[in-house]
C-alpha cells in the first residue's frame, strides 16, 4: 500500500485515458490509410463503355406499286421473342407507326409471350395455326395497317439470308408465300434454310393462346427496298 500512496487517483485515471486515446488515434490513422488506398485503387479502374444493342436485320419494301405477298424480310438472331421483338419495333415504329400487335405461327418458337414491353409501350403477341405461315410474321399498327414479313431462320447463313431478303423485298418478286420462298432457296442453292420444328417434349408456353385480332387488310404493295442492320 505504501508504494501507491504517492499516486493520485486523478493521475492514474488520466494515464489510462491517455493510453486509450493513443490506441484510438492509431486505429483512426490506419482507417484513413485504408480509405486513401481504396480511393486510389478505384480511381484507376476503367469505366465500362455502354454496349449498344444490335440493330434488327431487315429488308423492307418502300411505298409504291408492287406485287407479292410479303412486305419484306426479318432475320432474327435467336428464337427469343422477348429479346428480338423490341429491336424490331424500334425500327418499324418510326416507319409504319406504332406497332401494337404481332402474331406468329408457334411451330418454330419455344415461347410465345402474351405481351412484350418495347420502347414506351407494350405490344400484344398472339399465335395462330394454321392461319399464319410458319415462316411469316404479321404486324398490326393501331388496327389500321397490316404488314407481313418473311422470317428467315436465325441459323441461316449470311449469303442465303441476303438472297431471301432480296427476294422478299423485291417489288417485282413473284407472289410466293414465306415458306415457298425458303423452299425455293433450298432447292436452288442446296442450302437448308428451313429450321427444324421443335421437339414435342419441348415446352411451348402460349400463356392463354391466341388473342382475338381484328382482321385488317394488307397495306398497298410497296416498291424499292430498305435494308436495315445488315
Amino acid at each position: 500500500m505504501e508504494g501507491t500512496e504517492g499516486i493520485s487517483h486523478t493521475g492514474f485515471h488520466a494515464g489510462s485515458f491517455s493510453a486509450r486515446d493513443e490506441t484510438r488515434a492509431a486505429a483512426e490513422a490506419a482507417r484513413r490509410r485504408v480509405r486513401i488506398m481504396t480511393a486510389t485503387l478505384h480511381s484507376t479502374l476503367p469505366h465500362p463503355e455502354p454496349v449498344a444493342a444490335p440493330a434488327a436485320r431487315l429488308a423492307l419494301k418502300t411505298d409504291g406499286a408492287s406485287r407479292g405477298l410479303l412486305d419484306g424480310a426479318w432475320w432474327p438472331r435467336s428464337r427469343d421473342l422477348l429479346s428480338e421483338l423490341p429491336l424490331l419495333t424500334d425500327v418499324l415504329d418510326p416507319l409504319w407507326g406504332r406497332i401494337t400487335r404481332i402474331a406468329v405461327n408457334p411451330k418454330y418458337w419455344p415461347v410465345i409471350p402474351r405481351k412484350v414491353p418495347v420502347n414506351g409501350h407494350v405490344v400484344k403477341v398472339g399465335w395462330f395455326t394454321p392461319e399464319i405461315d410458319p415462316h411469316k410474321l404479321l404486324l398490326l399498327s393501331y388496327g389500321t395497317g397490316r404488314w407481313d414479313l418473311l422470317i428467315i431462320p436465325p441459323e441461316t447463313g449470311a449469303e442465303s439470308a441476303a438472297r431471301l431478303m432480296a427476294a422478299a423485298s423485291d417489288h417485282d418478286g413473284p407472289p410466293l408465300t414465306a415458306s415457298a420462298l425458303i423452299a425455293a432457296e433450298e432447292a436452288r442453292h442446296g442450302v437448308a434454310a428451313i429450321e427444324e420444328p421443335l421437339e414435342p417434349d419441348e415446352a411451348w408456353e402460349y400463356e392463354g393462346g391466341a388473342p382475338v385480332f381484328t382482321a385488317v387488310p394488307r397495306q398497298p404493295d410497296r416498291s424499292s427496298r430498305l435494308i436495315v442492320g445488315m
